[in-house]
């Protein structure tokens, strides 16, 4: 369990950097923009409250409030006020939000590839994921 887990933390390091210096390569934002992006992009036009995004992300709150005015600042989210809750905010996905996450997904995906879909054939790669979805259900 002990060398699993080793491995599994330097295969995961090796992989998130190959996919962030192919971002930054690429001239694009870090990773988590995408996260954020996409979250908010799934929850269509009503958006999301920031404790529901902090929740899909595992961010905490401080980093997360200052990673939406970094977002929102390049024009790709926008923040309105919660009709439910007069204090709190909801946060939708821009046009332009939507196109630089596309533009995203296309270095993102190229780069998990070379991050990962190489090292195995397909069928070691639904084996590797049903071993971890194993250990994410089994963790709760």
């Amino acid at each position: 369990a002990i060398q699993a887990w080793i491995r599994l933390t330097r295969a995961q390091q090796q992989a998130m950097e190959t996919i962030e210096s192919s971002l930054k390569a690429a001239k694009l934002p870090p990773l988590v923009w995408y996260d954020v992006l996409l979250e908010v992009e799934k929850a269509g036009a009503e958006g999301l409250r920031p404790f529901e995004l902090e929740g899909a992300m595992l961010l905490a709150q401080y980093q997360l409030s200052r990673l939406l005015g970094r977002i929102e600042g390049e024009g790709y989210i926008a923040r309105r006020l919660c009709e439910e809750d007069g204090r709190g905010q909801v946060v939708t996905i821009t046009d332009a939000g939507k196109a630089i996450r596309r533009r995203m997904w296309t270095v993102y995906a190229r780069a998990i590839e070379a991050a990962v879909g190489r090292h195995f054939s397909d069928a070691e790669a639904a084996s590797l994921s049903q071993l971890l979805e194993r250990m994410i259900t089994k963790g709760k």
